[in-house]
């Protein structure tokens, strides 16, 4: 997968001449000092162009409607993906988005092995004391989804004992394991897809998981097969996530002001939720 923003590359075969600019036999002066003039220029563009620092960025592979592979063009789109190309942007660094496995995001910023991650990533005590996080660009929470003739779970009480699955690394895992006193039946999966698939094919009785990405999924392909029940629990904010130290989380911080300013992230929000709330 690939971003879809187009890259600020400079060729070395786009600059005129090696170093220097080179007379055509029959120019004028005023053409000479023309296109000196537009060679400086360019010159000057590439400069800026080359100094912009390219970063590596990962995402989640499938956490719908935020990330997700296009069939077509094989590029990763979603509301993450089109935040993140406008935070690029106004930021003023370039980037290479890769994908991994949630789990192994926050521990591939540790090591240094990425610069930032935006995976709906909820902000946390715990993840703040190993990564830095800009300021939070989603309000969230987590949400039960059981089959449609499921009539005997309402609520986290009801879950007791049951299969229920989850996503490997994530928040709703911790919120089940301290929630329920018997969670033996409690199973991580390693995509949002295959807890899904799990819940259609019954090998799990529910699943638990952050409310915007099982409410696309009971709208969409679980449409008349799944439902949300429930309150909404643990209100939680996703943050982009950046390796620990990282001087770029204050031109993000501005680049996120900017686009809820201009109303920028109101169009994103809107294309991919709906409606957006008046207090976001």
């Amino acid at each position: 997968p690939c971003d879809a923003r187009p890259q600020r590359v400079l060729s070395q075969t786009a600059l005129p001449g090696r170093w220097g600019i080179k007379k055509q036999k029959g120019e004028s002066m005023s053409t000479k000092w023309l296109k000196t003039l537009g060679a400086g220029l360019a010159l000057s563009v590439a400069a800026t162009s080359v100094s912009a620092e390219t970063l590596r960025v990962v995402t989640d592979p499938s956490f719908v409607p935020f990330e997700m592979m296009d069939q077509e063009t094989g590029e990763m789109i979603g509301f993450d993906m089109e935040i993140i190309a406008e935070v690029a942007e106004r930021a003023g660094f370039d980037y290479d988005l890769n994908t991994m496995d949630f789990n192994g995001i926050i521990p591939a910023l540790q090591t240094g092995n990425v610069d930032i991650a935006i995976a709906g990533i909820t902000i946390t005590d715990e993840r703040e004391e190993i990564v830095d996080f800009s300021d939070p660009y989603y309000d969230s929470g987590l949400r039960i989804l059981v089959s449609q003739n499921n009539g005997d779970v309402d609520e986290m009480s009801d879950l007791e004992g049951m299969k229920v699955g989850t996503k490997i690394g994530s928040t709703s895992y911790d919120f089940l394991m301290k929630s329920l006193d018997d969670n033996d039946g409690v199973t991580p999966y390693p995509g949002s897809s295959d807890m899904y698939m799990a819940l259609m094919s019954g090998a799990v009785d529910a699943v638990f998981y952050d409310a915007p990405n099982v409410g696309y999924f009971a709208s969409t392909r679980g449409k008349g097969k799944v439902k949300t029940v429930g309150p909404l629990y643990e209100g939680q904010q996703y943050g982009i996530a950046l390796k620990n130290g990282s001087k770029w989380v204050g031109p993000v911080n501005e680049a996120l002001a900017e686009i809820k300013e201009d109303g920028t992230y109101k169009t994103i929000y809107e294309k991919w939720f709906g409606p957006m709330p008046e207090d976001k």
